[in-house]
């Protein structure tokens, strides 16, 4: 039987999607949740939702994330979840809005795990959880900064994992989950987005199934896990060889375009 994990969890991003979602299976689990995001009354709806607490923060703010932990005295789990997404080629994306994104999507992930660390590491034990993306294992071309910010995040996660067992503290861990696209809020002004169809160029899942997985990860703890399984492992060898996969793009955009296109016809958006 996998050891029963207690104390709080933070989740950021929380206050709607992804995030409330996992808020609400670790509340279930009997966690006290902090709902972390920048949006202050979703994230008071998550944590009344869950009776937990709601906690304004920017992730992009490192000495935030260490106040919130140093007042967390039996912080257990930490879920980094707060993300942005940009769509189109690279070279459209605007710097502004670029560094946006590498400041949540990776800035926000270096800056969670850290402040965890500081409780974790003196106390031997606690868990990470980074929620990554596919894009992390394969680039996505017309998401390609949003991808270039979870490669780093997934690089980051796994490496930080690998000083710890280096350091000999095992009883740490970190652990990045790389879901494919997901019907979430980050997407539900982008279904009819002609450079969004990379993240309907899989399946698209609900965020309980994502949920799901996460929480999973407390029982057994995995550096990467991809939802669905089968989809990392084909985007696994298409990032092993691109070369050999650059002659089905035009296959993978059709595919991906007409799958976006039914889907927002299905959902009447």
């Amino acid at each position: 039987m996998p050891e029963a994990v207690h104390g709080t969890a933070v989740v950021t991003g929380a206050a709607k999607g992804l995030g409330a979602a996992i808020a609400r299976r670790l509340a279930a689990r009997g966690l006290h949740v902090i709902a972390a995001d920048v949006d202050a009354p979703g994230a008071a709806e998550t944590a009344q939702a869950v009776g937990g607490a709601a906690h304004v923060l920017d992730v992009s703010d490192l000495a935030a994330c260490r106040e919130l932990a140093a007042a967390t005295p039996d912080l257990a789990v930490w879920v980094n979840n707060a993300g942005l997404l940009a769509t189109g080629p690279s070279w459209e994306t605007g710097e502004a809005l670029r560094r946006r994104l590498f400041d949540v999507n990776v800035h926000g992930v270096i800056n969670g795990t850290t402040a965890a660390l500081d409780r974790f590491r003196p106390a031997g034990r606690g868990h990470v959880v980074n929620i990554v993306s596919v894009a992390g294992l394969v680039p996505a071309p017309h998401e390609t900064i949003y991808g270039a910010t979870k490669h780093a995040a997934l690089a980051f996660s796994v490496g930080t994992q690998l000083d710890l067992l280096v350091k000999r503290e095992k009883g740490v861990r970190i652990s990045a989950l790389c879901p494919d696209g997901m019907w979430t809020p980050m997407l539900f002004e982008r279904a009819r987005d002609p450079d969004a169809w990379p993240s309907w160029s899989g399946g698209m899942m609900g965020p309980d199934r994502v949920a799901d997985a996460a929480v999973a990860l407390l029982d057994k703890p995995r550096m990467v896990r991809s939802v669905p399984r089968s989809r990392g492992a084909v985007v696994r060898l298409m990032a092993a060889a691109p070369d050999r996969f650059a002659f089905l793009m035009p296959l993978v955009v059709a595919d991906a375009k007409r799958r976006q296109r039914r889907f927002a016809e299905r959902e009447g958006l």
